[in-house]
């Protein structure tokens, strides 16, 4: 079986939870047999573009000339059984879905955010959940708060190609919606049941240990959509040292407001950027991991690497991360402030003898080895409803 893995990978400097798993599952499929053949741009190249080929940038997630020309060779040439996409912006474009059905070649799309009717794909600005465009033929309101990268030039380019791809959206073959939330957010865009496969991302697993460990630990990005603000205010409500330490990993815009919260108590402990290991290291060593996001998370990888670690999680109900927690993972609350702090000292009290159930959370649902066989298994259901289709 041949898979073609479209990505437009993002910038490197920055951390990409979806450039992970796209290597992951590649690196997966190739173990169990697959051929891989990955069709990848990155927005790394966008500073080498040169002057001619940069005018043409910003109508490049509308349609990306050059990318669909190197597709259609590729799909030509190698005859693929199906195409996997992941994110098509900005130098691949949702037309690579036009591109790879002119071929008669079926298209998987794994939805890592809201980006098919939202701008900046999160519904969420100015610090609030946001739905304003929804149900929109042009999502002006994305213009008129600047959605896309604080711009209105480029918000309103935005704005047009979700207008111009609905349609694009709407003839894909097979969505893989992460959690049962995404499938929900794909049936409320008109997508029908029978096209939607909810595939939640799998993280290796890191194998099993007896430590108890002590303290929570939050790791994200410091951002309001975050909530971290959020756990700091819950945090305050108790006594300095009562609830052990919290310990905070990452880095963002509220990095100042942080270090001066860790600065004005010793139970809090500013980690800012660490590795992976390091990470996976501080959950081993914290007795549960906290997520009190105040968006609609999609399908966070650490959350996911928690529970592989035998490490409960305390989430706030938004988006994906009740299901992701399950019945036996840890807790979840609304996020707000009062629900926090009240929980606070229960999952203390409560997080070594949750262990067991947040590992087998992992193991019935997140482990490589549940994942990569439900991945293959929609790969196969496609490929043989589309057997003899390819055009040349």
């Amino acid at each position: 079986m041949k898979i073609v893995i479209a990505h437009n990978r993002y910038v490197s400097a920055n951390p990409s939870g979806e450039n992970t798993v796209v290597d992951l599952e590649s690196r997966l499929l190739a173990e169990a047999g697959v051929t891989v053949l990955p069709f990848q741009r990155s927005s790394d190249e966008i500073a080498s573009l040169s002057k001619g080929q940069k005018a043409f940038l910003p109508i490049s997630p509308i349609y990306a000339r050059q990318a669909q020309h190197s597709l259609s060779a590729l799909l030509t040439s190698e005859k693929p059984d199906v195409l996997h996409l992941h994110n098509p912006y900005p130098l691949l474009s949702p037309w690579v879905i036009r591109t790879a059905h002119a071929h008669g070649v079926p298209v998987v799309h794994t939805v890592h955010n809201f980006r098919q009717v939202c701008a900046n794909g999160l519904y969420f600005r100015d610090g609030h959940a946001c739905h304003d465009c929804f149900g929109k033929s042009f999502p002006y309101p994305a213009v008129q708060h600047s959605c896309y990268r604080g711009s209105k030039a480029q918000s309103a380019l935005m704005a047009t190609t979700l207008s111009v791809h609905r349609g694009t959206w709407h003839s894909v073959d097979r969505y893989l919606a992460l959690t049962p939330a995404i499938a929900e957010h794909l049936r409320s865009f008109g997508i029908e049941d029978s096209h939607i496969t909810v595939k939640p991302n799998g993280v290796p697993d890191p194998g099993r240990h007896s430590g108890a460990g002590n303290g929570l630990l939050f790791v994200g990005r410091f951002s309001a959509e975050k909530g971290l603000t959020l756990l700091l205010d819950a945090w305050q409500r108790h006594a300095e040292g009562s609830l052990g330490t919290l310990r905070l990993i990452g880095d963002g815009p509220l990095a100042s407001s942080v270090a001066a919260a860790a600065a004005g108590r010793s139970d809090i402990e500013l980690l800012g950027r660490r590795t992976h290991d390091e990470v996976q290291e501080a959950m081993r060593t914290s007795a549960a991991l906290v997520t009190p996001s105040t968006w609609d998370e999609v399908c966070p990888m650490v959350v996911v690497e928690a529970l592989a670690n035998a490490r409960p999680v305390l989430a706030t109900a938004m988006g994906g991360l009740p299901y992701l927690v399950g019945d036996t993972g840890g807790w979840t609350v609304p996020p707000e402030t009062d629900a926090l702090a009240s929980i606070l000292p229960r999952v203390v009290a409560e997080a070594p003898g949750l262990a067991d159930g947040a590992r087998a959370r992992y193991e019935e649902k997140f482990s490589t080895k549940v994942t990569t066989a439900a991945l293959i298994s929609v790969y196969e259901e496609l490929a043989s409803k589309f057997p003899s289709k390819f055009t040349g």
